[in-house]
């Protein structure tokens, strides 16, 4: 084991101890994002797969047209009741978007069909080729970093490990430049660990 997979590692479980002693382990981005500028708000939604205990379960995540995450959740199901409590928490911790594009997922559509029946003002719904790509390379970022983890053992700590790993993934991103104050990602990293 070389310095620098140690280091990760033990980053990771910083992170982790630190993230299983808090109460909720979400990222509340409604802070960043005003609701009264809901017509400019638009999501990239899609879905990964991540191999937990030798099967497959699903990340859903949410990127907006800048590139910048919205929401990330890991759920054991690909179905309408996984993509609509996806939905639902992305709404309530974000507001509502005024455009959600998804891939040609009937799982995705469906739910989001459902939330507006439920709606007032409803929410768009692109389902379009090529035009969800911006979320499908941000994968890539947190594919490269599980790839060498073999999978996980359990569904809980498989969850706080892909919180930090996303948490990490939008530092690096500039998502958090408020939050810097003139430090480098890595002294962000470590000053949201202790």
């Amino acid at each position: 084991m070389t310095l620098a997979t140690s280091r990760f590692i033990l980053q990771y479980w910083l992170l982790g101890v630190w993230l299983r002693s808090a109460t909720d382990v979400t990222v509340n981005l409604s802070q960043l994002i005003s609701t009264g500028l809901r017509q400019l708000i638009s999501h990239a939604t899609d879905e990964t797969y991540i191999k937990i205990k030798g099967q497959w379960k699903y990340l859903y995540r949410a990127v907006d047209k800048d590139g910048n995450t919205v929401d990330f959740l890991l759920r054991a199901r690909r179905d309408r009741l996984a993509a609509q409590r996806y939905f639902e928490r992305s709404i309530i911790l974000n507001g509502v978007p005024h455009t959600v594009t998804v891939d040609r997922s009937g799982a995705n559509l469906a739910a989001l069909k459902a939330i507006n029946v439920e709606r007032e003002t409803s929410i768009r719904i692109r389902q379009k080729k090529y035009l969800n790509n911006i979320v499908e390379q941000d994968h890539r970022a947190i594919k490269r970093r599980i790839r060498p983890m073999l999978g996980f053992k359990k569904f809980g700590c498989a969850r706080i490990l892909l919180t930090a790993i996303e948490l990490m993934h939008m530092i690096c991103k500039g998502q958090m430049k408020n939050l810097r104050l003139g430090r480098t990602a890595a002294q962000l990293f470590y000053s949201l660990a202790a």
